[in-house]
């Protein structure tokens, strides 16, 4: 027993030295910068007795579908997207031949996070790098209402959702920071330097442990000045020990609702990261996707899979201390053997199990459920899996992602459903295809028949970050033969 313990161990070391010498290979890492896209459905494979195709193409950065009464597909086009692109967000109709035509355009205060339709209305998540965040109520004719808006949505993540039930509109709202420390990390992805004094806000008061991280100051132009930053505080502004931070509504990192009149939000649930989108599933439950922790910023976190959680109101899942019931306590960075101490010290309970997990920086990001029988899987939820955006948000040794996976609730078990063809997953750009990109969102049609895939389009990546490329998305359609 003690030689196969030190076997195990020994290869694990060994392990860890390859993964850590090896040079990173995410899908969106290409040699080229492609700034076309070719379209093939043949290019993708969905189950024996199903049929993809493409039934409109030439978006920018689209994030997610809906439909009105009458089975009409809407999509919405982001507005914003990771790299500092700003552009005007736009609800857009799809008509029969593919063409689309505009319904209603909003500011540039992107990124547009998702829509729902219920009752002649639109309701959009407005993601709020500008301004904060907002959910707004569009009609078909393109007048807009704002129900709730100044969310705290200037950071990495952004409003999200939405989903309408009994009344509300219940939507995501995502954390400033990767893990709870404001970083030159997010000075990378502009926000810092736009709004200095913006940080992660807690739904209730918390006692902080004594942790601090030091960085240089991206604040100043002194090469040798630092900043000295503490959790849930602003850039460059130190914590004590067993400091009190005093919770707010509206707070980063939960499940908000707000009355479909308009109102104050209210909190359902928090402890999330980037709780992306809700759904309903056949019994009623509401459940939610999350993109856990990257490997960057002043306190990375390696190796968490993005899951799926099945919403308990009243609930903390977590964050910034833990992936699922899993600490962070018992995570470290290969090869540094740092394990992270808890930031928050008196935990406001114990988190849920997820439903599933999912792959190291999937981002696993669209959710719905399939009602229909005749499409099969009933009851089974179906989640786009954005995929890696290494090397910027941590190494990966192959692509992650770039599919559409369907899960058993019941028993946690993750199976593909909608993927490229290819000896490898990978984006069509990197696998040479016709086939899908970045899928970010998943919406059944009204009567449960057909399965629509938001395709947010090109995005490749490198150490500098992210470059997204306009007019190459696509939305694809998956129904029975």
């Amino acid at each position: 027993m003690k030689h196969a313990l030190a076997y195990l161990l020994a290869c694990g070391v060994l392990l860890q030295g390859c993964y850590r010498i090896l040079p990173s290979n995410g899908g969106g890492q290409l040699s080229g910068s492609p700034q076309e896209r070719n379209i093939d459905p043949t290019d993708v494979l969905v189950p024996e007795g199903y049929h993809v195709e493409a039934v409109a193409s030439g978006l920018t950065f689209p994030t997610a579908v809906t439909f009105d009464e009458n089975g009409t597909p809407y999509v919405i086009e982001a507005g914003y997207s990771y790299g500092e692109v700003f552009l005007q967000p736009r609800l857009l109709r799809i008509g029969a031949d593919g063409q689309t035509t505009e319904v209603y355009a909003g500011a540039e205060n992107g990124p547009w996070n998702g829509v729902t339709y219920h009752d002649g209305f639109f309701y959009i998540a407005e993601g709020g790098q500008l301004e904060g965040g907002k959910i707004l109520r569009v009609s078909q004719a393109g007048e807009v209402q704002v129900l709730v808006e100044g969310l705290p949505s200037y950071g990495d993540h952004h409003t999200n959702g939405p989903l309408v039930q009994e009344g509300y509109v219940y939507f995501g709202q995502g954390t400033a920071t990767n893990s709870g420390v404001v970083g030159t990390d997010n000075a990378d992805f502009g926000w810092l330097l736009r709004h200095p004094d913006f940080h992660d806000i807690p739904c209730a008061d918390i006692t902080l442990d004594d942790i601090n991280y030091t960085t240089p100051n991206v604040l100043t132009d002194d090469p040798n000045d630092r900043a000295v930053t503490g959790p849930y505080s602003p850039y460059n502004t130190a914590v004590s020990p067993r400091q009190v931070i005093k919770g707010e509504v509206p707070c980063t990192g939960a499940v908000l609702r707000v009355a479909l009149t308009g109102g104050e939000p209210e909190v359902v649930a928090w402890g999330f990261r980037n709780p992306y989108v809700l759904a309903t599933a056949p019994d009623g439950a509401i459940y939610v996707t999350q993109n856990a922790y990257d490997d960057r910023g002043s306190r990375p976190v390696w190796g968490t899979g993005d899951v799926l959680f099945r919403l308990e109101a009243g609930k903390w899942y977590g964050w910034p201390d833990y992936n699922g019931q899993l600490p962070l306590t018992v995570t470290h960075v290969p090869g540094e053997g740092k394990p992270l101490g808890p930031l928050v010290a008196n935990p406001p309970g114990d988190p849920p199990a997820p439903v599933a997990t999912f792959g190291v920086h999937s981002s696993s990001n669209g959710l719905d459920f399939s009602t229909n029988p005749a499409f099969g899987f009933r009851g089974q939820a179906f989640v786009a899996q954005f995929g890696d955006m290494a090397p910027k948000v941590g190494k990966v040794l192959a692509p992650v992602g770039y599919k559409v996976v369907r899960v058993d609730v019941e028993t946690g078990r993750v199976e593909d459903f909608v993927v490229n063809k290819g000896k490898k997953d990978g984006p069509a750009s990197w696998l040479e295809s016709g086939g899908l990109e970045r899928p970010n969102s998943v919406q059944f049609t009204p009567s449960g028949d057909a399965l629509y895939i938001v395709d947010f389009g090109i995005m490749t990546m490198s150490k500098a970050g992210p470059t997204p490329r306009e007019k190459t998305g696509v939305v694809w359609k998956v129904s029975k033969e």
